[in-house]
């Protein structure tokens, strides 16, 4: 019997994970939303891209938990998307009612699962579903630094003419408007970014990456993000599902790392078949640090309106 992974709303942002685990093919694939019809419509949809992309995945769309059962890894995408103007901030009381019924429904269905957070804001909600699943910190992450990551290396190719392959970054802290690009650790295949670009066009990509969602949600006025967070999410599972041990930046429960304790925040972590196996603490300069706590403050802020 194959494995299961589960995915938690089916709008843009989950059915763009689901698509890309689904093409995987290392485990049936599960897609749940309250909207009757859209799961099964989008999971036909899939089905049938199967003989055109060659793969045997079975997906199931679905408004029933009792379909999720026995899912090893989770995703949950749903929530109310950023509308222009509104920052991830706005969306903690809205998004939490919604994120702590889903996470009591998983666990109801699959006590041993793997829980990836993808609904905003990403870190208080992960401290949610922490809160609510009471499991181990090891078992429940967010897809933060990813997403942050890939835009962070774009516009690093976009201004050197380049292969995003060959670009390396690391950025810390929450997603959202404190992230913390550690820039004097970007290189190009080996070769430090500041030995490529000036300070001022590096400070500029910085600038744009922290608000790189909001430029998305600007231009599309409608809606936010979806190819680049769903595939984000659909990376942590296949370092999961396939013990692939990658080091990823990911939204993380410290717990005295870094210098903070009782929050989630981006950080790099070795991610296995078991979760969380191993969280990777960078030697940070002073003022990275200090960028670092402030984020995790920020974080803990959303915590408090949320009294958990």
């Amino acid at each position: 019997m194959r494995n299961k992974v589960t995915v938690v709303g089916a709008g843009n942002v989950g059915a763009t994970c689901a698509q890309v685990i689904a093409q995987r093919d290392y485990a049936d694939v599960v897609l749940v939303d309250i909207i009757e019809g859209m799961p099964q419509g989008k999971a036909l949809d899939m089905r049938q891209t199967g003989p055109i992309r060659y793969y045997d995945t079975n997906i199931i769309g679905t408004n029933n938990y009792e379909d999720t059962a026995n899912s090893s890894v989770v995703v949950i995408t749903s929530g109310v998307p950023r509308k222009p103007g509104m920052t991830r901030d706005d969306l903690v009381l809205t998004n939490m009612k919604i994120v702590q019924s889903v996470t009591e429904q998983i666990v109801k269905y699959s006590p041993n699962c793997i829980l990836i957070m993808v609904a905003n804001p990403l870190d208080a909600m992960s401290q949610l579903a922490l809160k609510v699943s009471k499991f181990p910190r090891t078992r429940v992450m967010g897809m933060s630094g990813i997403l942050d990551t890939a835009r962070f290396k774009t516009f690093v190719a976009m201004e050197l003419g380049c292969s995003v392959e060959d670009v390396y970054a690391l950025i810390l802290g929450g997603h959202g408007d404190t992230m913390v690009p550690i820039t004097r650790l970007a290189s190009v295949s080996g070769v430090p970014l500041s030995e490529l670009l000036p300070k001022d066009k590096i400070d500029a990509i910085a600038k744009r990456t922290v608000n790189g969602g909001a430029e998305i949600v600007a231009l599309l006025k409608t809606g936010s993000a979806f190819y680049a967070p769903g595939s984000a999410a659909a990376l942590i599972v296949d370092s999961i599902m396939l013990d692939k041990k990658r080091i990823l930046p990911c939204s993380t429960h410290l717990e005295g790392e870094y210098g903070i304790n009782g929050v989630f925040v981006g950080v790099p972590v070795k991610i296995g078949k078991s979760g969380i196996e191993k969280i990777i603490e960078v030697k940070l300069t002073p003022e990275e640090s200090a960028a670092l706590k402030k984020s995790a403050d920020a974080v803990m802020e959303l915590v408090k309106i949320m009294k958990i």
